[in-house]
């Protein structure tokens, strides 16, 4: 990922935390056929430290555990992110010297892959994700509601997957290379628009 120093964001907790607000990755891989890309959610674990080690689960038919098992891999979550006319900058009415751009955040982490096919560690695994997903919810579903032996069948059709991360790298692009009376018009502009997208890269901007 092209690296500048205004967009760059290093403080691991910010970077967990849209790890966690995002979980699906896009999980690349090499193959013999070239690169390969799944769409993985994936847990992120802060242990150990810096950068603590992502977990996650493929299904069994997929070849990716078995072609990628003790392979770097990158896992790209992408966080908000939305266009940006240059209408919403009140430099387009004193110069005109302005184009359209894109605001987003993103995480990109790198580690090796590892594979895991133990049951009691699959069970842990998607109770947890279970968990992650369902707690804000008034009535969350629980791994346990479901037949235990239903559960055993399931956990023989997947296979899990973690990676110790070896290195992240964040950028915030947020439009904070423009003036700021710009950056205050988009701020504004994104809150009349008031869709949830738009709310979400304005807590950013906010920030």
């Amino acid at each position: 990922m092209h690296d500048v120093e205004a967009f760059r964001e290093e403080r691991i907790e910010v970077l967990h935390a849209l790890i966690k607000s995002h979980p699906l990755a896009t999980l690349v891989t090499t193959t013999a056929q070239g690169l390969e890309a799944n769409h993985i959610p994936l847990l992120i674990d802060p242990e150990p430290t810096p950068f603590g080690t992502l977990r996650g689960h493929v299904a069994r038919a997929n070849p990716l555990w078995r072609t990628s098992k003790d392979a770097n891999v990158l896992a790209v979550f992408q966080g908000p992110q939305g266009y940006i006319t240059p209408s919403w900058y009140p430099s387009k009415a004193q110069h005109g010297k302005v184009v359209p751009t894109w605001n987003y955040a993103v995480v990109h982490v790198h580690g090796s892959l590892r594979v895991y096919e133990d049951a009691e560690w699959l069970r842990r695994l998607v109770t947890r994700l279970t968990e992650s997903q369902e707690s804000p919810r008034e009535k969350p579903w629980h791994v346990t509601d479901a037949p235990e032996d239903y559960i055993d069948t399931m956990l023989k059709a997947i296979v899990g997957i973690e990676i110790p991360v070896q290195r992240m790298q964040g950028k915030w692009k947020m439009s904070q290379n423009r003036l700021p009376q710009d950056r205050n018009g988009v701020i504004k502009s994104l809150q009349s628009q008031g869709d949830a997208a738009s709310l979400a890269m304005l807590n950013i901007l906010r920030r």
